[in-house]
């Protein structure tokens, strides 16, 4: 029997069984074997593959946003009008067959712009390529789900279940679970918060259903059955994603407004150019990007070519954003904004200070090495 029949015959098992306290240990154990079985699928079948088949795309500028949907749902549109890229647009579904990037620049930063290819229902299984348009997926820092909205929500809860059966977690997350295996000792586990949703014995039927005897197990939050099988796989991917509802001209004020006040949810048309500044704002924002100008010595800040980086970056991060070598030759930085415990003046920092945007960073080397920033 191969991974595909297994998966089915589990997943019509668990459409059989009633949900309830008597079989929720069972449902555990095949939901740990569900994930297993699913986890091989997505094992690549051969190490090699024709010249030219590749499928992924180099990853560069400061932050990837993959395109995700179905077939003729306007990402080829959208991916022309936000970049300088020209992506195949025509009114037959399957335009795009391989992974388009395109470059937006937005207040400073270069953005990285993924237009994958169509997905169809059972793309998580290999269905219509899907499984490479998943996988590049799973590199991207954020993920922009575009739906026709003029069709049904059954088009956003199909894409998510894809998502979901291929180890991405969308606006959610990591549990907070530290889970170690250890050579002996058997299985110890530790809750510092209440569990209402899981208790031991479920901890102890998904651990033996991996094959797992001795290891240390503490649960920091109330977790599911499957946020635990999540850790206990270790693959998965938690993305931020903004559901972006395109062609909203065709149809009605009431529905547009019913659409845009859904979570992490955006509406556009992108015929006619509309809402798309809102939309780079919110792509900013889910990004959790932040700009740092740099200072040399008895000079104006540079601020028109700032580094981009991550929300919580640190001046080691800075550092590396000007060159790798530079950390190693850090004396101390002198940081001017909000970061700043001096604000508007400067604090004298090391390696482990915090940034915040919009932040000025004067880095100071060692004598010896002392010139360029510093």
């Amino acid at each position: 029997m191969g991974v595909l029949e297994k998966i089915k015959e589990i997943e019509e098992e668990m459409a059989r069984t009633q949900k309830n306290k008597a079989t929720e240990y069972h449902l555990g154990l095949l939901k740990a074997k569900l994930a297993r079985y699913r986890a091989q699928l997505l094992e690549p079948t051969s190490k090699g593959g024709k010249p030219g088949e590749g499928f992924d795309v180099m990853k560069s500028g400061d932050a990837r946003v993959a395109l995700i949907g179905f077939p003729s749902v306007g990402k080829s549109t959208f991916l022309s009008k936000m970049t300088r890229t020209a992506s195949a647009v025509a009114a037959y579904e399957f335009t795009t067959l391989t992974a388009i990037p395109g470059v937006i620049d937005y207040q400073g930063a270069r953005i990285q712009l993924l237009d994958l290819p169509g997905i169809v229902e059972g793309a998580s299984q290999g269905r219509g390529r899907g499984r490479q348009v998943v996988s590049v997926a799973k590199t991207a820092d954020l993920i922009i789900m575009m739906l026709d909205a003029t069709k049904s929500h059954e088009q956003r809860r199909l894409l998510e279940v894809e998502l979901e059966a291929v180890g991405i977690r969308l606006n959610r997350a990591k549990p907070d679970v530290v889970f170690k295996q250890k050579s002996g000792g058997g299985i110890v586990i530790n809750a510092t918060v209440k569990l209402t949703k899981i208790d031991e014995k479920a901890v102890r039927t998904v651990l033996s259903g991996y094959k797992i005897h001795n290891c240390d197990v503490m649960i920091r939050e109330d977790i599911t059955i499957d946020e635990f099988i999540d850790v206990l796989i270790g693959n998965r991917k938690y993305i931020p994603c903004l559901y972006v509802y395109n062609k909203v001209d065709s149809i009605s004020l009431e529905r547009v407004e019913q659409l845009a006040q859904e979570d992490h949810s955006v509406v556009i048309s992108c015929e006619m150019g509309l809402n798309l500044d809102y939309l780079l704002e919110q792509m900013w924002e889910e990004l959790g990007l932040v700009k740092i100008y740099t200072k040399k010595r008895g000079t104006h800040p540079d601020l028109h070519d700032p580094i981009c980086l991550r929300r919580g970056a640190t001046i080691e991060h800075v550092c590396h954003g000007i060159h790798r070598s530079l950390a190693s030759k850090f004396r101390y930085a002198l940081v001017w904004g909000k970061s700043s415990k001096f604000n508007p003046h400067a604090q004298k920092v090391g390696l482990g200070h915090a940034v915040a945007d919009e932040d000025v960073v004067s880095i100071l080397q060692s004598r010896a090495v002392r010139r360029g920033y510093g």
